[in-house]
């Protein structure tokens, strides 16, 4: 074996291992870094303030003059509906219900405000909602009734209407355990249900309530027990589909362009990320492929006294294995690195992310572990297997 090992160390080209081993360390940190990145932005793209989040679109039809004057509707009939699911661009479709009754709320806390306003209520199908709590549900002649009501108007209260009047700032955690009294007027009923506040929403501006309780109270509340639907949610393949455009306007539809505009971002942040792995993949595959070259220039470099070995009974397994041994040492070296790097960028990135998002917590390092060491034993077993068929080779040429 020392012998091999002298061998060895004669014809080592030390420039020629920089090389691949520099090479290989860039494309394992990108391809880590890429894995890495993408996880710990899930963690962003989840939350309940993130921009980042599936495309979901909310369409309505345009209110304009004329449709003021002549009373034209602006709710979607069932044909629209079925129309607007079948585009291609769509993956799913929902519509909000909208009440047909009167609804009033009021509550009061003790020493601090008492308030009380008239409201509206709608409903989306449950799987649009982005609260997800045990409490949204709701079974017909039930008392208690759960609402979502949007960020933004809490926003609005304690940076607006609060600070203006030096009233007490409400957190979602003081409201989540307040009582609402709700009272509903309609067809002749008048019926009071406490309100418990489930949660806020991020993804839609409106008073949630449960689907199944809006089939009730339309039904009970309304003449005829009609459902109107003035706005469609839709959740798309690709914000940045030129079609999702078009058909919005052959149809005289809108949707918040801003919304828009921050589907688009994500689409593009998660190709940006696609396209910087498959390059960190590619300078793997080309230093990977360095090394291969550079093993079988110094196994062919010592061909002859290898075969000599070979002669005098060393096996092919013996023969192999210092070559062997020093590509998998490379490869966890490199490894080894990468992952150093790796915590030193991440590091400077999950700094970024807790200055603009507060409650983010950073995932584990999970995803980046095993994908470095998944891509460690695929190569090295390639590398083993590589010199070792070189080695038979000569083995087999010697006979």
């Amino acid at each position: 074996m020392k012998l091999v090992w002298k061998l060895l160390r004669q014809h080592i080209s030390v420039p020629q291992f920089a090389g691949f081993f520099f090479a290989n360390l860039v494309g394992m940190v990108i391809i880590l870094l890429g894995v890495q990145f993408y996880n710990d932005t899930q963690a962003i793209y989840q939350s309940e303030d993130s921009f980042m989040k599936d495309d979901y679109l909310i369409v309505n039809k345009k209110i304009g003059t004329v449709t003021t004057i002549t009373g034209q509707s602006n709710t979607f009939s069932d044909s629209e509906m079925a129309d607007a699911a079948s585009q291609p661009f769509v993956q799913k479709i929902g519509a909000f219900s909208s009440s047909s009754f009167d609804v009033r709320a009021s509550f009061d806390i003790q020493g601090f405000a008492r308030f009380s306003t008239d409201l509206f209520f709608e409903s989306v199908p449950d799987d649009f909602v982005d609260v997800k709590t045990e409490e949204w549900n709701y079974v017909a002649g039930s008392a208690s009734l759960p609402i979502i009501l949007p960020k933004d108007y809490l926003d609005l209260y304690n940076f607006g209407y609060a600070q203006s009047r030096n009233m007490p700032k409400l957190s979602e955690g003081i409201l989540g355990a307040l009582k609402l009294k709700i009272d509903i007027d309609g067809n002749g009923y008048q019926d009071s249900y406490e309100g418990q506040i489930a949660g806020f929403s991020s993804r839609l501006n409106t008073i949630l309530v449960p689907q199944a309780f809006m089939d009730y109270a339309n039904s009970r509340y309304t003449e005829n027990g009609e459902v109107l639907h003035t706005r469609l949610i839709m959740q798309v393949n690709n914000p940045t589909d030129e079609r999702i455009t078009t058909y919005l306007q052959d149809n005289n539809y809108e949707t918040d362009q801003d919304k828009l505009d921050a589907s688009k971002t994500t689409f593009l942040l998660r190709i940006i990320v696609a396209v910087v792995m498959s390059v960190g993949l590619v300078i793997c595959i080309l230093a990977i492929y360095i090394l291969m070259l550079s093993i079988y220039l110094l196994v062919e470099k010592n061909s002859t006294k290898l075969e000599n070995l070979l002669l005098l009974g060393y096996s092919p397994a013996k023969v192999s294995r210092p070559y062997q041994l020093l590509t998998v040492g490379l490869n966890i070296l490199v490894l080894i690195l990468a992952f150093a790097l790796l915590l030193v960028v991440r590091g400077i990135y999950l700094g970024m992310f807790a200055d603009f998002f507060p409650d983010f917590t950073s995932p584990t390092l999970l995803p980046a572990v095993i994908v470095g060491v998944v891509l460690l034993v695929v190569v090295s077993i390639l590398n083993i297997i590589a010199v070792h068929r070189k080695v038979m080779s000569i083995w087999n040429r010697k006979d």
